[in-house]
């Protein structure tokens, strides 16, 4: 058959003299340095976006605070510190990165239902922005905190909307079947409670929906829904002077349309454009995703009743999502195919010892041979900092991109360095 073969959709990804580049740089000249499988990433991509929400929320000062958790390199947030970015993190972990990365502890937003106290105690110590607060026994934990070490927390309540974000079931976070915050019927007593604490400092509300959300209305429902909540809290001459309205903008996966940002911007300005409050927003997913792909060789070919299968170097454990939302990314073979090659229809998986290691079935693939390499589109989310060493596989490397120039910002963690931790103890 003859189809049109894959391409790059997204910015700063494309073929060059039959060759697959990011930016300026060849794919195949970094796996011929390092080896595969690899992540690779795009500096400028990644700026471009940053000022692409920038210019649309312009008007509404909105503080951006990046979300670690969808890719924590170190790099990359030095990377997004030097943009102006704060940092939203969901552990311990997640703020010792951002810290060592440079992000000023004042632009801190600590997340996440399961805070330990000496994660709290931390924050505390530091000094972040905020902590949002998940439900009242939480709260109960970071006064009780707080009195002990001697400070006071600055907090604000995150409120579940009970809005369907219209998203993947395993990435809503906004309805009232998910574990994320306090109910929204219940947000108001919960707040007055936190006001009359002396060792809280309660000073806002937070909500966050979902992921990979591409359509506005969900937005729009829970704007209202705050914007009617801080009318209530002020009504009770209770004091309100921000708002953190979490992220979740999607992005675009096979080439149609991902979030509108003028539609969302839109959407914030006629629904909280005159709520006096410090507004702060969480993307992840929308910075840092169609930016990163990953890379991988071809190891063997087989065919299996009436099914192709190509088996790569890659696998599961290096990129988690097919397996764990049947996400589809898309596949571009690094070397362009030539105008009078015929597309194959493959099943892309690859070694690992379960069914569920496999990236797709594709049908704009040119046949692929032993040795060939393939990328992985937006793949910079969720990617790299759901890997892991499963089958006692090396954790993979991963390299950025900035015009002609590219680096090692992981090297691949090995099993020798694996079983350093675990002998001699």
């Amino acid at each position: 058959m003859t189809t049109e073969f894959s391409r790059p959709h997204v910015t700063h990804f494309g073929y060059k003299n039959g060759e697959l580049t990011v930016e300026k740089v060849a794919v195949s000249a970094i796996a011929q340095q390092y080896g595969t499988p690899f992540y690779v990433y795009s500096a400028t991509a990644i700026r471009e976006r940053v000022a692409q929400l920038r210019t649309a929320l312009s008007d509404l000062n909105v503080q951006i605070c990046y979300a670690v958790k969808a890719n924590n390199n170190l790099s990359l947030l030095k990377l997004l510190v030097g943009e102006g970015c704060g940092m939203d993190i969901v552990s311990g972990g997640e703020m010792h990165r951002a810290l060592t990365a440079g992000s000023p502890a004042e632009k801190i937003v600590f997340s996440g239902v399961g805070k330990t106290d000496d994660e709290i105690a931390a924050a505390l110590h530091h000094g972040v922005h905020q902590l949002n607060v998940e439900s009242v026994e939480e709260l109960d934990a970071i006064s009780r905190v707080a009195k002990q070490i001697g400070k006071v927390a600055t907090i604000v309540l995150r409120v579940n909307p009970d809005v369907d974000a219209l998203t993947h079931p395993k990435i809503t976070t906004g309805t009232s079947k998910n574990k994320f915050g306090i109910a929204y019927s219940e947000a108001l007593k919960a707040y007055a409670d936190a006001a009359a604490r002396a060792e809280i400092n309660v000073v806002g509300i937070a909500v966050h929906i979902g992921s990979q959300i591409t359509d506005v209305t969900p937005y729009r429902q829970t704007f209202e829904r705050v914007a009617q909540l801080t009318k209530d809290i002020r009504a009770k001459g209770l004091t309100i002077s921000r708002l953190d309205l979490g992220g979740g903008l999607g992005v675009s996966y096979d080439g149609s349309a991902g979030m509108d940002v003028d539609a969302y911007a839109r959407t914030l300005r006629e629904t909280l454009g005159d709520i006096d409050c410090e507004l702060t927003m969480e993307p992840g997913r929308f910075i840092i995703a169609e930016a990163g792909a990953l890379v991988t060789k071809v190891l063997y070919g087989k065919n299996q009743g009436n099914a192709k299968f190509s088996i790569v170097d890659a696998a599961m454990n290096d990129l988690m999502r097919p397996a764990l939302y049947d996400a589809i990314h898309p596949v571009w073979p690094v070397r362009e195919p030539a105008a009078e090659a015929d597309a194959v229809r493959v099943n892309l998986v690859g070694p690992v010892c379960e069914s569920s290691d496999t990236f797709g079935e594709f049908d704009n693939l040119p046949a692929l041979e032993r040795g060939d390499l393939v990328m992985l589109g937006v793949a910079g989310a969720y990617g790299a900092t759901m890997s892991s060493t499963y089958n006692a596989r090396p954790l993979i490397q991963e390299v950025l991109v900035e015009g002609d120039h590219y680096k090692l910002v992981r090297r691949q963690w090995t099993v020798e360095d694996a079983l350093l931790l675990e002998q001699d103890l």
